[in-house]
């Protein structure tokens, strides 16, 4: 007995140390995990009746025509600036009329699918965490599921399927209207050619390389939805916890957008 007695704090002292090295890994394949349930929810409650056309539309309403203004706001200087450093850039090599096909194929695949992404999630994510999580607090989800309303399918497949179809739809007019900054910055104020600046466009920049950016942004679109949903979903703690979780959301959503942004260049690069 004397001999186990020393042994038995420094285990538990190991027992404490493992625990704390693997806390961050278990807690990262936990959320993975309830992520990836949570969308097994969606799509098992999102092809079953009844189906909610008035929660759907007042989710795109709230993701796609409240965020219409800021999107179009980010692209038109996103693409002004892209553009001054651009026919900055290639002026030095004599090549600025290449600045339209260069400004094109930023914003078609990296710019508008990724800062749209990431302005949808910061505030569109945001108002969905916080407001499932005020309605977790309040007991009201639970309230509903009493009612034999399901609540996934009341109130988290119309918002994941309003994100995924209209982020693909802004991405769109952030492309548009950044690449009308873009020319009035590189005809207007840089005294690029136009026609060659239109030309070069046309030749270097593919529809299929809109097709990506649409893509990426369909798939951003469904991960910042759903992580706003099950946040949110999932939020306790009071006034405390919806700020957590409204923040969680956030943070994690941005985060997810460019790790997403990475795998899925190299996919789309590959097969398109």
């Amino acid at each position: 007995m004397s001999d186990s007695q020393p042994a038995t704090p420094q285990r538990f002292r190991l027992r404490l140390l493992a625990a704390e090295v693997t806390s961050p890994v278990t807690s990262f394949l936990g959320a993975i995990g309830d992520h990836c349930m949570m969308l097994g929810r969606v799509v098992y409650w999102g092809v079953r009746p009844p189906y909610r056309a008035r929660q759907l539309t007042d989710a795109m309403a709230f993701i796609g025509v409240g965020s219409l203004l800021i999107v179009m706001l980010v692209g038109l200087f996103s693409g002004m600036v892209t553009s001054l450093q651009t026919v900055n850039a290639l002026r030095l090599a004599r090549a600025e009329t290449y600045a339209g096909s260069a400004v094109g194929l930023g914003l078609a695949v990296e710019l508008a699918p990724v800062f749209t992404a990431i302005m949808l999630a910061a505030r569109a994510g945001a108002g969905i965490a916080t407001e499932l999580g005020s309605m977790r607090i309040t007991e009201q989800i639970d309230a509903m599921a009493t009612m034999a309303v399901n609540p996934v399918q009341y109130l988290i497949v119309p918002r994941v399927i309003a994100g995924t179809i209209v982020a693909p739809l802004l991405t769109i007019i952030f492309f548009v209207v950044g690449m009308a900054g873009a020319y009035f910055v590189a005809v207007v104020l840089m005294n690029v050619d136009p026609g060659v600046y239109v030309a070069k466009f046309q030749w270097l920049v593919d529809p299929i390389h809109l097709v990506q950016g649409v893509i990426k942004s369909a798939v951003f679109g469904l991960a910042f939805t759903l992580i706003a949903c099950v946040q949110g979903y999932n939020a306790s703690g009071g006034a405390k916890g919806v700020g957590l979780a409204t923040t969680r959301a956030v943070v994690i959503g941005c985060v997810t957008i460019l790790v997403l942004d990475y795998f899925l260049s190299d996919i789309l690069i590959v097969v398109l």
